[in-house]
């Protein structure tokens, strides 16, 4: 699998282009993550933008992004309404409204997502940060794409934002806990090959607030 990790901005979600075809989250800085793409595909070629959650800095330029490559917009069905909310968006918090996304696909746990070379990412429901967060697994590179549901060194997503849930977040940990991870993509911070395993199970033990 190839994976070009993109961060156009301080406050920019990171974004990821798997195998030049699929697009995880789009960050705020159109114009540089247009530039970005560019140095890699044609955007004709880009097929699909997944978004892993409904808040703006992972989400503020797909509908251009969209628009102007023709890929489709993927949300698990729980946040696809939320992407046009203000507030549980955060869009209020960065100054600026909530896009008009209207996704093309709505996703759901275990959905199968072919991103091309014989490979595939799971969709694994993870609610707690917000109510359809996902994280994405690629089992043959054994790679997470965890969104805002956990960072690396054992940190976790905000629970504290209008949709967040504690218990949930704990829930959806204990999740991924079970899963064979090699490399963390998140969606803030470093790319970690580093024990991820051990990693996530020290993400577990915050969220359950037993450090």
């Amino acid at each position: 699998m190839q994976v070009k990790h993109i961060n156009t901005g301080l406050y920019d979600a990171n974004s990821f282009l798997i195998n030049g075809k699929v697009l995880v989250d789009t960050g705020m800085n159109t114009k540089g993550m247009l530039e970005e793409i560019t140095k890699s595909i044609e955007l004709k070629d880009l097929e699909m933008v997944i978004l892993t959650h409904c808040h703006y800095d992972h989400t503020a330029s797909a509908l251009e992004i969209s628009h102007l490559s023709g890929a489709k917009i993927a949300i698990h069905i729980n946040d696809a309404d939320l992407l046009k909310n203000d507030h549980v968006s955060a869009a209020s918090m960065f100054g600026y409204k909530a896009p008009s996304i209207e996704p093309d696909v709505l996703l759901n746990e275990g959905d199968r997502i072919d991103i091309g070379n014989d490979e595939e990412l799971e969709v694994i429901h993870t609610p707690g940060h917000t109510p359809g967060g996902i994280c994405l697994y690629e089992a043959k590179s054994r790679s997470l794409f965890s969104g805002d549901t956990v960072f690396p060194g054992g940190s976790i997503g905000r629970t504290d934002f209008e949709g967040g849930n504690r218990s949930q977040l704990t829930g959806s940990i204990e999740k991924l806990v079970k899963l064979d991870v090699r490399t963390l993509y998140p969606g803030h911070g470093d790319v970690s090959s580093n024990d991820v395993n051990r990693q996530i199970e020290l993400s577990l033990r915050m969220s359950k607030g037993i450090f």
